[in-house]
């Protein structure tokens, strides 16, 4: 049987390019607050204006990152049983109580409160876990191409369920890129292997390349507007992430995107994202 790809599991459906193209939508970066942080420090939110990222914030303790990685190693098992590769199990709060559980953590909350507002939705989580030796890789690209929000404010927490490393194929960011605006995409070749669908050229040429390496438990901040990537996992160790999507409560999406945005701190005053509540099992 053939592996399900990303598509096959996703409740919503994804826009065309030609869809998104012809979406009115505000693809310019909003700075951040440095002045009004309360739980980054000021240096750590005008870093995030200039490079577009934060990385190595420490969320989970480590008694806490053994419990939750035995959890994933259930999720993960479930999934690929069900067909489903490592790349698929999207909408996992609306699936997994535990997951839902993370939108609201502290930590989490106080940096993203920090970075976009207190009327703060989480629209999105999505496990993407590279097996040992799996061969393919994430071409360059900004998030905000491919989701239908306006403006494009999200910002995403990538929680490392384990260590990553460059050996084992960690997300790399382009230092600055994010204030570029949106940059031409063409559709990735197959001799790319790439799990995504469009591929950004000369990505070094905006800024210089970051590798994200972090420790389990360990959480990266990245603009829905930085270019990003990774490479392939030729390791003999899995590289499991968790990354869950914030964006300001006044963000708009369509194509029923905001069916599954939950209200993480403050209020949703529209009435516009579904905030949907725990599900039951675990």
């Amino acid at each position: 049987m053939a592996t399900k790809s990303f598509h096959d599991s996703t409740a919503r459906s994804f826009p065309t390019l030609e869809q998104l193209e012809q979406m009115d939508r505000d693809l310019s970066f909003h700075p951040s607050n440095p002045a009004t942080a309360t739980t980054l420090t000021k240096a750590q939110v005008e870093q995030f204006n200039e490079r577009g990222f934060i990385a190595g914030l420490r969320a989970l303790p480590e008694h806490e990152v053994t419990d939750y990685r035995r959890y994933f190693d259930g999720v993960l098992e479930r999934a690929l049983a069900d067909g489903y590769d490592g790349y698929s199990i999207v909408s996992a709060h609306m699936k997994h109580g535990r997951v839902y559980d993370l939108l609201s953590h502290p930590s989490i909350v106080g940096w993203m409160s920090d970075l976009l507002s207190t009327d703060l939705v989480c629209w999105g989580a999505h496990y993407f876990c590279k097996v040992a030796g799996d061969e393919k890789q994430v071409t360059w690209h900004q998030d905000a191409n491919y989701w239908p929000l306006n403006p494009a404010r999200a910002v995403t927490a990538w929680l490392a369920v384990d260590d990553v490393d460059v050996e084992n194929g960690c997300m790399r960011f382009v230092s600055g890129s994010h204030r570029h605006g949106p940059l031409q995409a063409r559709s990735a070749t197959a001799d790319e292997n790439s799990v995504l669908a469009q591929s950004v050229d000369g990505a070094e040429q905006y800024g210089e390349v970051y590798d994200n390496e972090l420790k389990a438990g360990e959480v990266s901040l990245h603009s829905d507007m930085l270019l990003h990537s990774s490479q392939p996992n030729l390791s003999t160790r899995r590289r499991a992430g968790l990354a869950l999507r914030y964006v300001p409560a006044d963000v708009r999406a369509t194509m029923d995107w905001n069916s599954e945005g939950v209200v993480a701190s403050g209020s949703d005053p529209s009435g516009h994202w579904g905030n949907p509540t725990r599900p039951q099992q675990d």
